[in-house]
């Protein structure tokens, strides 16, 4: 039988760990009354904030604290956030985030990436010609202009410069003029206005890409494009924070992202275009065939130089 003095003692321990706890959160919510969530604008500035404001809003009201947009003008900026501590969530494709785990020492942890409609976490780099274009092949486009997007995109820079050394080709002879878009939607653009004849993105399925993305914003016609190349599955596109975050605050930060699917359906659908049935957990070991990717543009960049 329990006694009345054990019970008393037990509601006591329960009373203790629930304030233990609560003194916690507030301790990392002192520390970090501002946190600073860093994007690499795929589309343009008022595109991503439409996309990524509600989702400011959503993070905001889980983590108690402010969460602040920043829209970074590349992966560089991203990764030197986080390298000097003043952005404390950074949203990255793969390449990027093993640059940023490189460049910081491990100073950044992946913890998830987006699921694609079909439930992976994977996505694929392609090279879009217009669809009135005779070439349907990367060969076929020789001599002709070449856009990729930055040089820590994986899709858009790391992948087909892997792709053209399987193929033996040497893209700045191969082709007449080799140029960095800046971004997913400029690539895109590009081949749209005739400065670059086959440009690369990313491309998640038929119904889910940059491309679509843009056509549904009346920005283009998907069906003025074709795509002439699609690679193998690369991995999903990470989330890292900065590993220095005290504990409490990485799980709450892991929790409202995988509940956002229902506890901020709006949100999170506004960021996925309703493409995405959630988050999957995310850690640095998922990224090794990334990291070998990324030793093989370096070395390339190296001999380049040399």
């Amino acid at each position: 039988m329990i006694s009345r003095r054990l019970m008393l003692g037990l509601a006591a321990g329960v009373a203790a760990l629930a304030t233990a706890s609560g003194a916690v959160a507030q301790d990392w919510k002192a520390r970090y009354p501002e946190l600073v969530y860093a994007v690499v604008p795929a589309e343009n500035a008022s595109g991503v904030t439409e996309r990524q404001g509600p989702w400011m809003e959503y993070l905001s009201q889980q983590l108690g604290v402010k969460v602040t947009l920043r829209i970074a003008s590349d992966y560089a900026a991203v990764i030197e956030g986080q390298r000097a501590g003043t952005i404390h969530i950074g949203d990255y494709g793969p390449s990027s985030y093993v640059r940023a785990h490189t460049v910081t020492n491990g100073g950044v942890e992946a913890f998830a990436s987006m699921r694609a409609v079909d439930g992976s976490t994977g996505y694929f780099s392609v090279a879009y010609a217009k669809a009135s274009n005779p070439g349907t092949k990367l060969e076929d486009f020789k001599g002709k202009n070449l856009c990729l997007v930055d040089p820590n995109s994986t899709s858009g820079n790391n992948v087909p410069l892997y792709m053209f050394s399987k193929m033996n080709i040497e893209p700045d002879k191969f082709f007449a003029k080799v140029v960095n878009a800046g971004s997913h939607e400029n690539a895109v653009m590009a081949v749209q206005q005739g400065t670059c004849d086959v440009a690369f993105n990313w491309w998640n399925s038929e119904t889910d890409s940059n491309l679509t993305r843009m056509a549904n914003k009346g920005m283009v016609k998907a069906e003025d494009f074709k795509i002439v190349f699609r690679s193998d599955q690369i991995p999903g596109s990470p989330y890292a924070y900065l590993a220095s975050l005290p504990a409490e605050l990485k799980t709450a930060i892991r929790n409202a992202f995988f509940d956002s699917p229902t506890k901020g359906k709006a949100a999170f659908d506004r960021l996925s275009d309703g493409k995405s049935p959630g988050f999957a957990p995310a850690v640095h070991a998922d990224y090794q065939v990334t990291i070998e990717l990324q030793k093989f543009v370096d070395d390339l960049r190296k001999k380049r130089g040399s």
